[in-house]
């Protein structure tokens, strides 16, 4: 008996060359490992049995058309005489084992008898250029949906039995529902590359990242990844039914003097800080106030513009908002946030990134949100993405609708926020919530860097209140050559996915202490 079946997908309507289609099986058939069969799910079996030549065992299984992939795979896993499975994922691109392949996750099947899946860093061929993808190491943090696992997943055939194979329900994320499932089971380990140790290449059209991918994604795809992950938090009881939350503290008695403090971290943008300003003091609710808080020290120009802007510059206006400078030699966002918090004279708090904008009403639709229920620890807006050309000129980016993350529900949305990246903008707090929460992040958690300590408070407030949404839209993010999201490589996307991923396990950690406790 076969202990490796490799299941893959031979079609020529996929888009591959014929050349490539051969690439992928000859790289199967050159294995050294000669334990091995192959599982062809195809509708050329004539042709693929002439590649093959009886050179290793082979079974072929119609890809039918009307047959989603979790019908296909179950017909291949039906038939696979091997104790593992080794799946490429190679229905639209090549995938091009290396010889020593197979040997390589066998061990670390036998290293590893606890394991039930097993993924590997990979080569990425595009136009002639091939990079190493070093992909990241698995932890019970990992459900974002959109995390590179590869195109080749190893799998003990008995753990993925045991899970029930693919779900045929599943249309669209099949790959994401197998891996969070076999997670639950044993663990998942990575096979990680120095250099030139991939074990596999994939030849694909690489892009550059784009936090914004994941807004793109269409409606069907987004609420059935949902309904994935919301079942994995039940099965591994991190879920937060509707209505259960934490105990919190009540707000202070006194009212504090001002409605709302809108923090500003900034550094080394004085081109931008103005606007930030005028759109704060161009409110529509007046009793606010502007706290800037400059983290590039003295040398650093923002903190000239902004005093323009205060008493006795030359844009003072005694009739707006109040603007108000802080200087620190640390750049830290944090830690910004949190001294802003300390220094403010409000109840709530605003945010505002230097270089973006509020909308006029911005401040007043916020209130109204808080207004309409007491158990709201949060309000969130939505944002229009604006882009600053080279040559100043500010451009509304219509192909980015207006982001309103309606996939948040009332009932579901701090599940679902455990699966994709962000929440929307502004966000809105009562300040003496942030001091309940323990204030944010200041670079103290694993892997953060002046990233993700919005998420994380995000997470911890929903533990404990309601989160209220503004739909319409009263924010501009501005996009730009110097913006900390713009066409990041990818190390940054590692080291920003590494720092929400462990803010992510840290969460599940909290909710199933709070789910065992409530069960006492």
């Amino acid at each position: 008996m076969a202990k490796t079946s490799i299941l893959f997908h031979f079609n020529s309507e996929s888009g591959q060359s014929r050349e490539q289609l051969k690439a992928t099986v000859q790289a199967m058939v050159q294995q050294r490992n000669n334990d091995v069969e192959l599982i062809g799910i195809t509708n050329e079996p004539d042709e693929l049995k002439k590649l093959v030549q009886e050179a290793r065992p082979l079974k072929t299984v119609p890809a039918g058309q009307d047959d989603g992939l979790s019908i296909m795979l179950n017909k291949a896993l039906k038939v696979a005489e091997g104790e593992f499975i080794l799946l490429l994922d190679n229905m639209s691109t090549p995938v091009l084992l290396r010889k020593a392949a197979v040997d390589a996750f066998m061990m670390a099947a036998e290293r590893s008898p606890d394991a039930g899946l097993f993924y590997a860093s990979y080569e990425l061929e595009d136009q002639g250029k091939v990079e190493e993808k070093h992909l990241l190491d698995h932890h019970i943090g990992r459900v974002r949906d959109n995390m590179d696992f590869g195109k080749v997943f190893f799998i003990r055939k008995e753990t993925l039995e045991a899970v029930g194979g693919f779900d045929e329900t599943v249309k669209y994320n099949v790959l994401y529902d197998m891996r969070l499932k076999l997670s639950e089971k044993q663990r998942v380990v990575r096979i990680a590359n120095r250099y030139n140790g991939s074990l596999y290449r994939v030849q694909s059209a690489g892009k550059k990242a784009n936090v914004f991918d994941y807004l793109l994604a269409g409606k069907d795809v987004q609420l059935e990844a949902e309904r994935i992950v919301t079942e994995h938090l039940k099965r591994i009881d991190a879920y937060l039914a509707p209505g259960v939350f934490r105990d919190h503290q009540a707000p202070p008695a006194k009212e504090p003097e001002l409605i709302a403090s809108v923090i500003i971290p900034v550094g080394f943008r004085p081109e931008f800080i103005g606007t930030a300003i005028e759109s704060v003091q161009a409110q529509t609710i007046q009793d606010i106030e502007c706290i800037v808080m400059v983290n590039g020290g003295d040398e650093d120009p923002t903190a000239e513009v902004v005093r323009k802007y205060m008493k006795g510059g030359e844009k003072y206006n005694s009739k707006k908002p109040e603007v108000r400078l802080v200087v620190l030699d640390i750049n830290n966002i944090g830690l910004c946030l949190n001294i802003g918090s300390k220094l403010s004279r409000a109840k709530y708090y605003v945010q505002l990134d230097s270089d973006d904008r509020l909308k006029p009403d911005a401040v007043e639709k916020v209130l109204k949100v808080f207004e309409s229920d007491p158990e709201i620890g949060m309000v969130i807006g939505s944002y229009e993405v604006w882009e600053k050309k080279d040559n100043g000129e500010l451009v509304r980016m219509k192909e980015i609708p207006v982001v309103t993350h309606d996939e948040w529900t009332d009932d579901n949305g701090r599940n679902n926020l455990l699966r994709i990246n962000g929440a929307g903008a502004p966000r809105c707090i009562p300040i003496h919530v942030i001091k309940e929460m323990g204030y944010f992040s200041i670079n103290d958690d694993s892997h953060a860097r002046n990233y993700g300590e919005d998420y994380e408070m995000v997470n911890k407030i929903a533990e404990y209140y309601r989160i209220g949404r503004v739909w319409d839209p009263i924010y501009e993010v501005v996009r730009h050559g110097g913006g900390t999201d713009h066409a990041i490589d990818q190390n940054t996307v590692d080291r920003n996915d590494n720092a929400k991923d462990d803010m992510r396990r840290e969460a599940i950690l909290r909710r199933q202490v709070f789910n065992r406790d409530r069960k006492k």
